[in-house]
């Protein structure tokens, strides 16, 4: 009888701790603003700054991820498809890993490639991947490892989108159909 009072105060604690992503980012008033960052792609360091005049729609997830990162690429991919070639030119979509142990530049863009050629996967050390996250408002939690010696990462499903004059503009939540995304670049375009 007292089980289920204890079950949903863990619960609630839980939720809690996602939202967060145990990056700090809990209770915070203000609306984050995004920002720019450098990590590292295959190609070399990846700095937003460069990215100047583009629409950037940026994902937080990682290349084991089950279901929602496979989704939500898959979404930002029909996106870019859905636009014209000028439009698609000025369209960047970029997956920050939250996942830096087992997510190396090389593995991101075999991963990312998959989902579109354009798509590019950034990783950095724990601690530039947490100040990115917690500058766009995103949570992360890595699960304890599993017997088998895997583990998951809970994250946000989101979508940032930044616009061409480097602020974020708009968050699409996870779900959101391509045609979601493709307002959103065409408004900033």
């Amino acid at each position: 009888m007292f089980r289920l009072p204890a079950i949903l105060a863990l619960g609630v604690a839980l939720l809690a701790a996602c939202s967060d992503g145990g990056h700090g980012t809990a209770g915070l008033a203000a609306k984050p603003v995004g920002g720019d960052f450098v990590l590292q792609s295959a190609a070399g360091p990846l700095d937003t700054a460069s990215l100047r005049g583009n629409v950037l729609l940026v994902y937080f997830g990682y290349t084991h991820c089950p279901d929602i990162c496979p989704a939500s690429l898959a979404a930002g991919a029909q996106a870019l498809n859905a636009l014209k070639p000028e439009e698609r030119a000025r369209t960047r979509l970029i997956m920050v890993s939250v996942d830096p142990e087992r997510d190396t530049p090389a593995l991101l863009k075999e991963y990312t490639a998959y989902f579109h050629p354009a798509m590019v996967g950034v990783t950095g050390t724990p601690a530039e991947i947490a100040a990115v996250a917690k500058a766009y408002g995103a949570g992360y939690v890595r699960q304890p490892l599993r017997p088998d010696g895997g583990y998951a990462v809970d994250h946000s499903a989101d979508t940032y989108v930044v616009g061409p004059d480097g602020k974020l503009a708009q968050v699409i939540h996870f779900a959101a159909p391509a045609t979601t995304i493709v307002d959103a670049v065409r408004k900033l375009l």
